[in-house]
């Protein structure tokens, strides 16, 4: 998979660019703000419909577009395949007056011409990226950590991406029904119709995040042995919001380290279990006016030599942790989907040293299109420098491009 053509108009710090992308690698060189991770956002975002750095896309419409009536930004890119399928994925958000309520902003996402839901995105393209923020993934809150396997799952199952958006649109309706409830304006009875939604498309989160982990940690495991010379065993703990047991029997499913694929529940079974847990806590739902167990509240936690790496782990093996998950993904991706991924690295390769900036770009040989961003492009070998392409970013604008070397 790669993009062939890329179009921006109006996006971030680009007024105006259309690109061809070679395949292989593509070095972005340039100062600091000048547009480089631009591009690399720009893809991520057709990919899955948000921003990696930003909640509010009217942020990405470029600032000089406020002097238009209706300030816009489109990003499009012509896709190709393994399979040679060209596919044209078009986003366009237009700001629009609003009314008393101020001004609004509308995304369209066309494919091929066509108009399309954010669903429809899925396996259009599919990316990895990898951020110096994805420390995070240890470091940061629990919504971090969800926020990552929401996104890597929803760009590969269509089934979990609709089960997420139901399950996000029903907690906040059974919240709301819960605070009327304790000030005497609902019934419980009306629970029991939020709560079959809840469980059965929570159940169907719980099932996919336990499965992607379960394949990752395969991964990741064997490539973090290889980064820390065999010294060091990496380990995802999965912690779901209420713990599932396997065939009711009482034995946990979740909180054993270690692989065992065999613990794999389905949706179904977790589905039952949830709902009965739901029965056992409504009461105290309803004096805090909130749901209290469920895949909002899950949490991962990597692990290494049985310690959790968030609490002991110093920065270097923090390091090390985050790459061997992210390559793990990019990997995991490559399975799933039958193809490389696009894989977009934005001033990764300045935080690592020698030997892991070295494993790093062995380990991403094969990839089909690889995007890297630095404003340091003499730390890559020459080797490295005479297969990649590279391009010169000057104030959103590319100007000067050297090809790869034959």
């Amino acid at each position: 998979m790669r993009i062939e053509h890329l179009s921006l108009q109006n996006f971030r710090n680009y007024a105006r660019l259309e690109i061809s992308l070679p395949e292989g690698p593509i070095l972005l060189h340039g100062a600091n703000a000048q547009g480089k991770t631009s591009l690399l956002e720009a893809i991520y975002y057709l990919a899955t419909s948000r921003s990696p750095y930003t909640t509010s896309d009217r942020q990405l419409i470029n600032w000089n577009a406020d002097q238009d009536l209706l300030p816009f930004a489109k990003i499009g890119a012509e896709v190709v395949t393994t399979s040679r399928a060209l596919n044209r994925i078009e986003i366009t958000l237009t700001e629009a007056n609003g009314g008393l309520n101020g001004a609004r902003l509308n995304k369209e996402i066309r494919v091929n011409g066509v108009s399309r839901r954010v669903m429809d995105l899925i396996g259009q393209i599919n990316v990895v990226m990898f951020l110096p923020q994805d420390m995070a993934l240890i470091e940061g809150a629990p919504s971090e950590r969800r926020r990552y396997m929401n996104v890597t799952l929803c760009q590969t199952d269509a089934e979990y991406c609709q089960a997420l958006a139901t399950f996000d649109k029903v907690l906040t309706q059974r919240n709301a029904l819960l605070r009327r409830i304790a000030e005497s304006d609902g019934s419980p009875d009306e629970l029991a119709f939020w709560d079959d939604q809840l469980t059965e498309s929570g159940a169907v989160l719980v099932a996919g995040r336990q499965r992607l982990l379960r394949e990752l940690e395969v991964k990741a495991r064997q490539i973090h042995r290889d980064l820390s010379g065999n010294e060091e065993d990496l380990e995802l703990c999965y912690q779901p919001g209420f713990m599932p047991t396997a065939n009711n029997t009482g034995q946990l499913s979740f909180d054993v380290l270690g692989l065992d694929l065999n613990r794999q529940l389905d949706a179904a079974t977790i589905a039952g279990q949830f709902r009965e847990r739901l029965g056992e806590t409504v009461g105290e739902e309803i004096a805090r006016g909130m749901t209290l167990i469920g895949p909002q509240r899950d949490e991962l936690r990597l692990m290494f030599n049985g310690h959790d790496l968030g609490l002991y782990g110093s920065r270097g093996q923090t390091r090390t942790a985050v790459m061997a998950l992210k390559l793990a993904e990019l990997e995991w991706m490559r399975d799933v989907v039958g193809e490389w991924p696009i894989l977009l690295l934005d001033e990764v390769i300045a935080e690592l040293d020698a030997a892991r900036r070295a494993y790093l770009l062995d380990r991403i040989d094969g990839a089909n299109q690889v995007l890297l961003t630095t404003t340091e492009p003499e730390i890559f070998t020459a080797e490295f420098l005479q297969r990649a392409t590279r391009w010169e970013v000057r104030q959103g604008q590319i100007v000067t491009v050297s090809p790869a070397s034959s």
